[in-house]
């Protein structure tokens, strides 16, 4: 399905005015009864309407991520047409985030994001440590563009702030959520707020449980079920103390635990390997199919048909099935003090230590070939934040100067094996161009005796890293409605990275190497014979002949470096009220290790840059018909250099700074309450997110070379979203709502990969890369007590149950074929809530 722009605005445009909507309601705990109209968000380190500053913002409050079944960060896609989320293989460090198009490809924990996550104001190093549950959130805002001068950590592309509810100091209350749907899930919310010493003294504690099956089959290479893939088995514990004196210093200590133990990373195949269909895999013994027993996918590049019936049945081969725990939790505090009437001084600490385990089949296939048995990651995290900020000149200079400091050790140990039938794979792989001279395990053969099964190996990577920062952000009311901000932050930046390894029992590459330098093997064989012998992952580190070949070498350094961050912005209000601004923005996302065993192979540095952004923005924040109506418009350019880049080529990661790449476009959001009964919603995103022609500059690298010109990878040029809400009361104690969803997308680029690298003259598009435009709808409706007492609740989420992928890759070891995660297929289920 692909749109034109006029299909897009038309399709956007005839759900406003016909679905549901965003609510600016309460949650489901209790809270004060406030204006709808008004939303009240942190994004400038103040409490101020989402509508009086001159930012592009997205406010989610906690009706509409119970109504849109926003769950954790990966489903805030629903409600934010700027935004999006995919994820790989692993569910603690495969998450990437993206705002206007642009993020950082993952996998490799020696990168940050471009999307900063902040929890109650602590920066969260990497997304996969903030993917708990939302529950008791009092709101979140999708703040689009760079940040740096207000928030405690840099940000090329964006950030997402989170607040949760902080305890409630006067009264008792709390609420319970249960929900049962499909694929057995069964999640239960609650929270109770506890005031301890009347209006000064308050304790509150939060929890959730969340439990459901996978939605891959997981089938081995004899097609016997053996599990399954990407399902829940969670839950997270929150307390909170929060307090405040006389003299009105106040704070709060916030306490998090969470665990998630539910197997994940499975994929699919939707474009088959030529060494299957033409009966290589049987001719070495390894099956018809080569241990694929799944739907037969495509053969054609282009027969997108066949693959798609191929994801729609979301069965996918392993040889086992993956194993995954990760623990998290943390401890965060903060304190504002008075200074005076005009100032306060505020200070946020946390710490927050994440570690998980994950096993699992890296071939994607039934054949006993490549698996990772073990990939152990610790991340230890320390922050500190402490800001002084206030008013001056009868309220006309609200000012702001601060410092940051924080403290990041990781810690990666990844264990590889080969597996039995590795040689006869590689066997597989030369037959056509051997003849089958070679027999069914080459290597072997090649190598004197040696067999790869069996082979171990353990990659074992570390960085430290230390970040200070001093900055300030003020804003001048220069004549009644015309303000000037200038923001400032100077970030020093330092890290020591490392790469060692232990338990190598690799004794294939070494004969392998010999074979070669002894004319053993045929000169024309040698490259893919020295890759598949000494396979990356697996092959030891400083051999001698790492001086010829591009083996792995151990490394140990430094990184350093420091950066001015800046931000201007002029912004008026006319008396409607109407806001127009312009802002400029120079950000900035560090760079660091790559921390992958192949990073300093061939003498190379494993050092890759850091990440810079111009971002230009002018936008409109209106308010009509009496307040009936908000419509905001941004328009943006955003032009990144030394852009940050992961790719993996089907068997290695490999990481590099692309020179240039640019994002620009326009935003619309507009909300409509013609009366208490409805609201409507509108967001539509146009987003040209590319790397230019000429992006690689006196780069000449294939792999940099094969992007310019493309589309960044799942930048969809536009996205809507529109929908309803309809409210009433039924009597004197009943309230009945429906609410719905709509969100539409444009084709987008699912890999990394835009074109064969090696063939850069052809320009030929990586197979499978393109996800067809797509609609998916979600609808809720429920039925309660006025008073919230009670509530039952009727939901479904994607519900034409609409099967896209997420991610596309070049299988591993198994040439030609492709694979690709999906993303979540229909949802619907019952949720009933109470209120006290």
């Amino acid at each position: 399905m692909k749109y034109s722009l006029f299909a897009s605005t038309a399709l956007a445009a005839c759900a406003f005015v016909s679905a549901p909507a965003i609510a600016q309601d309460a949650d489901t705990a209790a809270e004060p009864e406030v204006d709808d109209n008004i939303i009240i968000v942190t994004a400038t380190r103040r409490a101020e309407d989402v509508q009086d500053i001159p930012l592009a913002v997205t406010a989610v409050s906690p009706a509409q991520l119970d109504r849109q079944g926003v769950v954790n960060v990966q489903n805030i896609t629903s409600v934010s047409p700027s935004f999006s989320t995919s994820n790989a293989q692993l569910a603690s460090g495969s998450v990437v985030l993206r705002i206007r198009g642009v993020g950082t490809t993952s996998n490799n924990i020696g990168f940050e994001s471009a999307v900063g996550i902040f929890i109650d104001g602590a920066y969260q190093s990497r997304p996969g440590v903030a993917l708990s549950e939302f529950v008791d959130v009092e709101r979140v805002e999708v703040l689009r563009g760079p940040q740096g001068t207000l928030f405690g950590r840099n940000t090329s592309a964006g950030a997402l702030n989170i607040t949760n509810r902080r305890p409630d100091l006067s009264e008792f209350g709390g609420f319970a959520n249960a929900t049962y749907g499909n694929r057995d899930l069964l999640s239960i919310q609650g929270a109770v707020n506890l005031p301890v010493v009347q209006d000064s003294v308050a304790v509150r504690l939060t929890g959730a449980y969340r439990e459901r099956d996978g939605y891959y089959t997981l089938l081995n290479g004899a097609g016997q079920e053996i599990g399954e893939s990407n399902g829940a088995d969670q839950f997270l514990v929150r307390g909170q103390v929060g307090w405040e004196t006389d003299s009105g210093i106040k704070g709060r200590i916030i306490a998090d635990y969470a665990e998630s133990n539910a197997p994940f990373g499975a994929a699919l195949e939707v474009l088959q390997s030529p060494v299957e269909t033409f009966g290589l895999f049987a001719a070495v013994g390894l099956g018809a199919r080569g241990g694929m027993s799944g739907p037969v996918v495509a053969t054609d590049p282009f027969d997108t048909t066949t693959a798609q019936a191929a994801a729609d049945s979301r069965i996918a081969t392993v040889s086992f099935e993956p194993i995954t725990k990760v623990e998290n939790w943390g401890i965060t505090g903060e304190l504002e003090i008075p200074l005076g009437a005009a100032a306060d001084l505020i200070y946020i600490g946390s710490y927050r230590s994440f570690s998980s385990f994950e096993a699992y089949d890296s071939d994607f296939s039934g054949l006993d070939v490549f698996s990772v048995t073990g990939n152990v990651t610790d991340i230890e995290t320390m922050t500190h934040e402490l800001r002084v900020q206030g008013d001056a000149w009868g309220g006309r200079l609200e000012w702001l100067v601060g410092a940051y400091y924080s403290d990041e050790d990781i810690t990666q140990a990844a264990s590889f094996e080969l597996g039995e039938d590795y040689g006869e794979l590689i066997g597989a792989l030369f037959f056509a161009p051997t003849g089958g001279a070679l027999g069914a395990n080459p290597l072997t053969l090649l190598s004197g005796g040696v067999d790869p099964a069996g082979t171990t190996n353990t990659n074992l990577y570390s960085q430290s890293s230390k970040s200070w920062s001093l900055f300030t952000h003020n804003t001048l009311e220069i004549t009644d409605g015309l303000d000037f901000t200038v923001g400032l932050r100077y970030s020093d930046e330092s890290k020591d990275g490392a790469f060692a390894q232990g338990n190598n029992s690799n004794t294939i590459c070494p004969a392998i190497l010999a074979s070669i330098g002894a004319g053993a093997v045929p000169a024309p064989l040698i490259p893919n014979v020295f890759g598949t012998g000494c396979f990356a992952f697996t092959a030891p580190a400083d051999l001698p002949a790492a001086a010829v070949f591009p083996l792995p070498r151990t490394f140990a350094g430094e990184f350093s470096d420091s950066e001015l961050i800046y931000t201007v912005k002029l912004a008026y209000e006319f008396a409607a009220p109407i806001n127009v601004y312009a802002s400029f923005t120079h950000g900035y996302k560090s760079g660091g290790f790559n921390l992958d065993s192949t990073a300093a192979a061939g003498g190379a540095d494993p050092r890759f840059a850091s990440e810079e952004v111009d971002a230009y923005e002018i936008g409109m924040k209106a308010r009509l018909l009496d307040n009936a109506v908000t419509l905001n418009v941004a328009a943006f350019r955003e032009e990144f250099s030394n852009f940050q880049v992961l790719e993996f080529t089907g068997a290695q990661f490999t990481t590099f700074n692309v020179p240039k790449a640019n994002t620009q476009g326009v935003e619309i959001e507009s909300t409509i309450r013609p009366n208490d009964n409805f609201t409507f919603n509108l967001g539509l995103t146009y987003t040209d997110a590319a790397y230019p022609a000429d992006c690689a500059g006196t780069l000449t690298s294939p792999n940099v070379l094969a992007l310019c010109g493309n589309s960044l990878t799942n930048a969809p040029e536009f996205v809507g979203i529109a929908g309803g809400l309809y409210e009433t009361e039924i009597g004197n104690s009943l309230r009945v709502f429906i609410n719905g969803q709509v969100r539409m997308e444009s084709d987008r680029r699912t890999s990394t990969q835009a074109v064969d690298p090696s063939n850069l003259a052809a320009r030929i598009p990586v197979p499978f890369d393109q996800q067809d435009g797509n609609v998916k709808i979600n609808l809720r409706a429920g039925l309660g007590d006025i008073d919230k007492a009670w509530t039952i609740e009727a939901w479904a989420t994607n519900i034409t149950n609409q099967i896209t992928r997420g991610v596309t890759f070049n299988t591993v070891l198994r040439s030609g074929s492709r694979s690709a995660f999906i993303q979540e297929p229909r949802s619907y289920g019952l949720t009933v809530r109470t209120q006290f």
